[in-house]
């Protein structure tokens, strides 16, 4: 079984969400350590996209099983009948 889902929609905005969490996590750092207090919104943004990437993996995870079990149906339906 791969470790990945397989590409599609969803994997493609969990692949986005988490490049704009990470971009959003160096611009935090960046921001702080310019002493800027505008890095607290980088925080949430990276916070917000952390989840999003998480939903659309789990998403896309789900989205594979589902595509898995309905394959195995039709294939026992076609053993039987």
């Amino acid at each position: 079984m791969p470790a990945l889902p397989p590409s599609g929609p969803a994997r493609r905005l969990a692949v986005f969400a988490l490049v704009v969490c990470v971009l959003a996590v160096v611009a935090a750092v960046v921001s702080f350590v310019a002493g800027n207090l505008i890095g607290i919104a980088w925080v949430l943004m990276a916070g917000v996209s952390s989840n999003m990437a998480w939903f659309y993996l789990r998403r896309a995870k789900q989205e594979r099983a589902a595509a898995e079990e309905q394959a195995a149906a039709q294939e026992r339906a076609g053993a039987q009948g």
